[in-house]
C-alpha cells in the first residue's frame, strides 16, 4: 500500500463530541494493530516511511494506524482549548481502540505520543488487573470514565516504543517549544513553509531536501485565498494549556509519570536522539533500570526527536515490533 486510507472516530467531550482522524495502512482486517502517535505540533502522516516499512515486512498480517490527535491534521478542533491535554488525548485513543478491536496491540509514540502511550498502557492495565493508584493518577475526571467503555477490550500493549520522551522532560526544552507553539504562520508555498519549519526543527537531524519537503507537505493546509497560500495544520489554541504549565506543575507531573512508567508491563524500547534537549541521558538511563527496564538505543547526530526517516531508525523499530 503506497498511500493510507483516512478514517474517523467520534470521541465524546463536554461540548458534544469531536471527530478524530486516523490514517490506516496495511490490512484493515488484521487484528495485529500498531498505533503510531505523533508529537505535540505534528500529525499522523509523520509515520509514512515507518508504516510502509512495517507493512512491507509483515504483509497482510498487520494494520498500522496513525491518528491525527485532536486539533491537528484532519481532526476537529476543540471548542474549549483547555481540552488539549494528555488525559483527554488518551481518552480519545481508548475510544479509537474500542473501534479497532485489536487482538495484538503495539504502540509507537513520539514525544507527546509517547506520554499518551504511557497513560493508555496504564488504563488498559486497569481492564485486566483492576485499579492501582500509580496507574490511575494521571487520568481521573472525564478521561477516566472512558476506561469503562473499553473494558471489553482488555488487550494490554504488547510492545511499546517511546521516541525521545520519558517521565522527566527538561524544562528548558519546554520553554523552547513554547516560543513557537501556537504560531499558525502564513506561507506563499509548501516549500516556503518547509524552509521555515526547518529553521525551527533542525534538531531532527540530517534530512535531504526531498525528505524534509515530504515531511512538511502534510504539516500545512490551504488558507483558501486566490494565491494558494498555506498555513500550519494545527489549531493555534493547542498552546493555551501548554503555556499555562509552570515548572512546579511539570515537577508534579513527573512524579505521576514515574508511577505510571513503573507499572508498565509491555516490552519497551526507548529511542533517544543523542543530542536531545528534552530527554536527558540520565533520565534515559534511569528508564533502563526501573519499570519495564526499557532497552535504550541512541542515534548520533540527532536531537529531539528522531523522525523515522533514516534507515537505521526505521529498522530499529521494525525489528523490535516484528522479530
Amino acid at each position: 500500500m503506497s498511500e493510507p486510507t483516512l478514517n474517523y472516530v467520534l470521541c465524546p467531550d463536554a461540548a458534544g463530541g469531536h471527530r478524530m482522524a486516523y490514517w490506516e495502512w496495511g490490512n484493515p482486517q488484521s487484528t495485529h494493530v500498531v498505533v503510531c502517535v505523533h508529537g505535540l505540533s505534528r500529525q499522523g502522516r509523520d509515520f509514512d516511511v515507518l508504516a510502509r516499512a512495517l507493512c512491507a515486512r509483515a504483509g497482510d498480517t498487520i494494520r498500522v494506524v496513525c491518528p491525527d490527535v485532536v486539533g491537528r491534521g484532519q481532526s476537529d478542533w476543540l471548542k474549549d482549548p483547555m481540552g488539549y491535554q494528555i488525559p483527554n488525548y488518551a481518552a480519545d485513543m481508548l475510544v479509537l481502540l474500542a473501534q479497532l478491536k485489536p487482538a495484538t496491540l503495539d504502540w509507537v509514540g513520539t514525544s507527546m505520543g509517547g506520554l499518551i502511550g504511557l497513560v493508555v498502557c496504564a488504563q488498559l492495565g486497569l481492564s485486566d488487573a483492576g485499579p492501582s493508584q500509580g496507574a490511575k493518577a494521571p487520568l481521573g475526571g472525564s478521561a477516566a470514565h472512558e476506561v469503562a467503555s473499553v473494558g471489553a477490550l482488555s488487550v494490554p500493549v504488547r510492545r511499546l516504543v517511546l521516541n525521545d520522551v520519558g517521565p522527566i522532560i527538561q524544562w528548558q526544552a519546554l520553554q523552547r517549544i513554547g516560543e513557537y507553539l501556537g504560531q499558525s504562520g502564513h506561507f506563499a508555498s509548501v516549500q516556503q513553509a518547509a524552509d521555515a519549519m526547518w529553521a525551527m526543527s533542525s534538531s531532527f537531524g540530517p534530512h535531504t531536501p526531498a525528505q524534509w519537503l515530504a515531511l512538511s507537505r502534510h504539516m500545512v493546509k490551504p488558507v483558501g485565498d486566490a494565491a494558494g497560500s498555506v498555513k500550519l495544520h494545527y489549531d493555534p489554541a493547542i498552546a493555551v494549556p501548554f503555556r499555562a504549565m509552570t515548572q512546579e506543575s511539570a515537577l508534579q507531573s513527573e512524579a505521576m509519570l514515574w508511577q505510571v512508567y513503573d507499572h508498565i508491563t509491555a516490552s519497551t524500547l526507548l529511542l533517544r536522539g543523542a543530542l536531545s534537549d528534552l530527554l536527558s541521558h540520565e533520565t534515559a538511563q534511569a528508564m533502563t533500570q526501573r519499570g519495564p527496564r526499557a532497552r535504550l538505543v541512541e542515534f548520533e547526530g540527532v536531537g529531539h526527536a528522531p523522525t523515522f526517516i533514516a534507515d537505521d531508525q526505521v529498522q530499529t523499530v521494525v525489528s523490535f515490533l516484528l522479530d
